[in-house]
């Protein structure tokens, strides 16, 4: 008889900070689909679903789809929201009969109006219905906050192992090794975790270039080869989330008798991660220099990318802050085009004034002026569209996406491709599906801070992070965090990873 297997996803980096509730329209608008869907949707696509599909066809599974939501980071999911998406999945537990296995697709960095650990919630009323032998492998971002209840509740945690996220496809084929390797007997696996004392730390996670991420990756490789050790996760962690257990960790799969191996390992790595705590790879250069940068840069060698590193909306920031755009504007630098801001209503009085006609708008900065005023302007609607493409990847190729309802605002020398959608700057396809070659551009503007290299690296002649000062600040003291737990580094002077 064909194992079966259920598959679900849940996903979200909540930045607790943010001014913007998650509801259930934010996860219509990126997805929220159910049951034969997810197939129609994500067959043949290199994300975690995709790789789960493929996988039950490979190893024959009888597949039970019970559904996947995914929605842009912003602030805490309503209450509705979260037992909506949790009550879908446990529903289809319930009524699946039989199970043999369960590979749970999930962020690990989720924070709702009622729960601080959704993720590990999840897990319990999943195990309440299964027991405490069926396999559970649940994949991760790289920037979860993974706590104990979700390692002792998992057969493994297994993240991804680059940023950009290039491998979710990947790294849901190995937990789905996993799952069958369990069914059939092969192996079995519990697991656990360890936290250092710091809330960042391994670079933020980078690996696009040499680094402590990169290194400990190469340890947790050797360490999977061992015997009885089945992964070795390294969780760089989300830091804008005020919950206790915010910060790095690492999470290892192991087998039956070799816990003090596995506990071993996570205590080596992790203090590496502290030893290394302050180690940076990208320095965030401030506006002025970044303009500075624009003016001077050669467009013969390709694009100067300028990320608006903490205006990402990959980490729950509004998309909306314009200090970088105004400085822009005011120095007249020409050739720009910017991907994105985010102002329904702008795109609305641009849909009025139609394409070709001139427009009179407050752009952007209606969240929070404090990242950026709105930029009374006069542009050309120079196009309108549905704000619908395919990803071209390597991250998410295959995934469609919606900016929504969009309108490409001309502002001097500068094209603005205003969206209705908050989405994460990740794909040339937001750019060309508006009808702008960012190849040929003098300076692209990108609300990202690191997965826009995955697209953009191989076309650009140069690449600045900024800190335009909008909600994504990498200093952790700029926020005010009232359940972390101390001392922490870097808002306590700590000593050593594990203080007593």
């Amino acid at each position: 008889m064909p194992y079966r297997v259920l598959i679900a996803q849940f996903m979200h980096e909540t930045n607790t900070f943010s001014r913007l509730p998650t509801t259930l329209d934010d996860y219509r608008s990126t997805w929220l689909v159910y049951g034969n869907e997810l197939g129609e949707r994500f067959r043949g696509t290199k994300t975690e679903i995709g790789g789960l599909l493929d996988a039950a066809d490979a190893y024959g599974w009888t597949l039970i789809p019970a559904l996947a939501a995914n929605a842009t980071p912003s602030g805490k999911l309503t209450a509705q929201t979260w037992q909506t998406i949790r009550d879908g999945i446990v529903s289809a537990v319930r009524n699946a009969g039989k199970l043999d296995g369960i590979c749970l697709a999930c962020h690990g960095a989720a924070v709702t109006e009622t729960s601080d650990d959704p993720e590990g919630e999840l897990l319990e009323a999943i195990r309440d219905i299964v027991g405490p032998d069926v396999p559970i492998a649940m994949t991760l971002d790289l920037h979860a906050n993974v706590t104990e209840r979700m390692a002792r509740l998992a057969s493994a945690l297994i993240s991804y192992r680059t940023y950009p996220h290039v491998d979710q496809y990947e790294r849901a084929r190995q937990a789905a090794d996993l799952v069958q390797g369990i069914m059939e007997g092969r192996t079995k696996a519990r697991c656990l975790v360890l936290q250092p004392a710091c809330m960042v730390g391994a670079d933020h996670g980078r690996t696009t270039t040499p680094g402590p991420m990169r290194d400990l990756l190469v340890k947790a490789d050797a360490f999977e080869k061992e015997p009885g050790i089945n992964v070795v996760s390294i969780q760089a962690g989300f830091m804008p989330s005020d919950i206790s257990n915010v910060g790095p960790s690492i999470a290892v799969s192991y087998a039956p008798g070799t816990e003090q191996r596995a506990q071993e390992i996570a205590r080596q790595l992790c203090q590496e991660i502290w030893d290394r705590r302050a180690e940076e790879t990208v320095h965030l250069l401030s506006v002025e220099d970044a303009l500075a940068r624009a003016r001077s840069h050669d467009a013969s060698k390709g694009p100067l990318v300028i990320a608006d590193g903490t205006d990402n909306p990959g980490g729950g920031a509004y998309g909306d802050a314009t200090r970088m755009l105004k400085a822009l504007m005011d120095a007249g630098i020409e050739g720009v085009a910017v991907g994105t801001i985010f102002d329904p209503a702008a795109v609305q009085a641009a849909i009025r004034a139609g394409v070709g006609s001139d427009v009179s708008v407050e752009l952007g900065g209606h969240h929070d002026p404090a990242f950026g005023a709105p930029i009374p302007v006069t542009a050309r609607v120079r196009l309108l569209s549905d704000g619908t493409f395919i990803n071209d990847g390597p991250m998410g190729k295959g995934v469609r996406r919606s900016m929504g309802t969009t309108a490409v605002l001309r502002v001097g020398g500068i094209d603005v491709i205003t969206i209705s959608n908050r989405i994460q700057t990740t794909d040339l396809q937001v750019f060309l599906s508006q009808g702008i070659d960012p190849a040929r551009c003098r300076v692209l503007v990108v609300k990202s801070i690191q997965h826009f290299r995955a697209a953009f690296a191989p076309i650009a002649g140069d690449i600045v992070v900024v800190d335009s000062g909008a909600l994504c600040s990498p200093d952790a003291r700029r926020f005010n965090y009232t359940k972390l737990r101390r001392p922490v580094w870097p808002l306590d002077n700590v000593t050593a990873p594990f203080p007593a």
